[in-house]
This record gives C-alpha cells, sequence and structure tokens, in this order.
C-alpha cells in the first residue's frame, strides 16, 4: 500500500501529531529485543530478569541452556572465584573450509560467545569445598571438542592435581569439531589420560552432565567420573535419538537418554535440579576428599 500522505513520515506519523512524547516512550530503540524469553515446552513468553533470577529453569521446569560465566557464578559459594587461563594452541591447522574458512567460523564464534572457545576454567569453593571446575560452553560452536577444549581440560586437571583438590567437569557437547579432523578426535584420548592423573593423585573427579552430552565427549572424559550428576531433561547419549531410530528402524522407549530414564538405568548416580547443584556437590566434595585424607594418611 502506498501512503499518499510522506509528510506523515517526516512528521513521525499520526500518534506523534497527537501526543507528541508518546513516539519517545515507545521507541523500539528503549526496549531490548531480548527482554522476553519463550517457554519452549509451553510458548508462554517469560521476563529474561525472572529467568536469570531463576537460574534459567523456566515455570515447566526445562533447563535451559547457559553460558560459562553463568554457570561458574553459580555453582561457586557467593559467586566467587579464580578464573584460570585457557591454553592457546594453532588455529586451523588443516586449513578447513566447508562452504566457509574454519577461521571466519572461530572469529564469528568468538565475537558471538566474548570468548576464545568452548571451555572456561575456575578455581574456588562450593559448599566450602576447594574444587577446579572446567564448563563446556555449548554456546561455543555447540560446545565441540577440539584441540582447545582437549587442552582447556588437561591444563584444569593439572590445575587440580597442582592444587590437591578435586576436579569438577559441566559437559555440554554436539560431539567432536568436524573442522579439526583427526585432531579433534585425538582430545579424547589425551582427556582420558588427564582424568587418569587425577585418579592418580587420589582426587575426586566429579562430572555433571547438562543438556545436550553427545558425541566423542560421552565417549571419553564426560563418563569416567567417580560420581555423575545431571539436570533434569538433560539429553545423553552418543548418537541422537533419531539418528538411533533410523539405524535400528525401532521406536524408542520414551524418555530414552534422558538424564531421568539414565538414572533409572544405572548411568547417572543422580538428577539434580540448577539450584541444588551447588549444595550437593558442596556434600559429595566434602565426604570424597575426607576419605581421600583419610586415605593418604594411612598410607
Amino acid at each position: 500500500m502506498v501512503d499518499k500522505h510522506p509528510e506523515n513520515k517526516a512528521r513521525g506519523g499520526w500518534l506523534s501529531r497527537f501526543a507528541p512524547g508518546v513516539r519517545k516512550i515507545v521507541s523500539p530503540r528503549d526496549t531490548p529485543d531480548n527482554l522476553w524469553v519463550k517457554d519452549p515446552d509451553t510458548g508462554e513468553m517469560l521476563f529474561r530478569s525472572d529467568l536469570e533470577a531463576a537460574l534459567w529453569v523456566t515455570p515447566s521446569g526445562r533447563h535451559m541452556r547457559i553460558n560459562a560465566p553463568t554457570r561458574l557464578k553459580a555453582t561457586f559459594d557467593d559467586g566467587l572465584y579464580e578464573s584460570i587461563d585457557t591454553p592457546d594452541v594453532p588455529e586451523d591447522p588443516l586449513k578447513f573450509s566447508d562452504g566457509k574458512p574454519y577461521r571466519d567460523r572461530l572469529s564469528a564464534a568468538r565475537k558471538a560467545a566474548g570468548r576464545k572457545d568452548t571451555m572456561a576454567i575456575g578455581y574456588g569453593r562450593i559448599g566450602g569445598a576447594p574444587a577446579v571446575v572446567i564448563v563446556q560452553d555449548f554456546t561455543f560452536m555447540g560446545g565441540s571438542l577440539g584441540m582447545a577444549a582437549g587442552e582447556a581440560f588437561i591444563a584444569a586437571a593439572r590445575e587440580a592435581v597442582k592444587r590437591n583438590v578435586p576436579f569438577v567437569c559441566y559437559t555440554a557437547a554436539g560431539g567432536a569439531r568436524m573442522q579439526e579432523g583427526a585432531l579433534s578426535l585425538m582430545q579424547m584420548a589425551r582427556t582420558t589420560l588427564a582424568v587418569q592423573e587425577v585418579k592418580a593423585a587420589k582426587l575426586p573427579y566429579v562430572v555433571v552432565l547438562t543438556d545436550p552430552t553427545t558425541g566423542g565427549v560421552t565417549a571419553s572424559y564426560a563418563m569416567l567420573g567417580d560420581v555423575h550428576l545431571a539436570e533434569p531433561g538433560a539429553l545423553i547419549g552418543f548418537a541422537g535419538p533419531r539418528v538411533i531410530e533410523t539405524t535400528i528402524r525401532e521406536k524408542l522407549p520414551p524418555g530414552f537418554q534422558r538424564a531421568e530414564y539414565l538414572k533409572d538405568k544405572g548411568m547417572v548416580d543422580k538428577v539434580v535440579s540448577r539450584a541444588d547443584l551447588p549444595t550437593t556437590l558442596g556434600l559429595i566434595l566434602s565426604m570424597l576428599m575426607s576419605g581421600t585424607a583419610q586415605t593418604q594418611k594411612a598410607a
């Protein structure tokens, strides 16, 4: 439809002519684009500030994905922790391109996530118990496991050994990073060896499985913990449900690969809501370190 009165546009439209102050009040620039968040389960529009206060758990119980800084702050006592730098690694050693150069994808992901790669490391106290915590951030290229993530995991494990404290890992990944080929797959073996270093030092390694934890991460350090916790509803497995159904040509059981189903099958020790994770982790770490101290003293 053609506007027969273009002067309205110049004057700011009919509303501004009747109420000059209204246009400024309702200007889109004054309203953040992310003020509301849609509940994936119910479709209900939720205030972002309310979700943040609830640690991004919706009224329907959905534990939404959160980034690494939010996770670390929610885990440590009073939100206080020492940030530990992650090692630098060669970028794009294979000069890979899948229609877009890998370097460009990395640059875009770093700009969007505000971090070098998917892993973040912190040291602090959880329920009074000191611990090194590594968080896998799904917002960075789907939490994919590449050289940077592998090096960060090894650095965090060795930091735990150096400080003689437990090692906690929050997993969230879609699998290995295809742009790094075999170099990505090698991280499965390297991180497994890093876990063995922690266990050789008689220190606890606790894994918190979050949505989603799949692929090579599940096939390596995600399943090597002394204790496995999981957030409600988290998808946990190697291949996705649709891939499995297509392969075996059978319908999977209800809730297959979800945290609650895997707890019933013995793959997960306990399903814990996000708000209760710090308390639960603190109790577990204190108990395991008490036993470790007694064992070391006896030895």
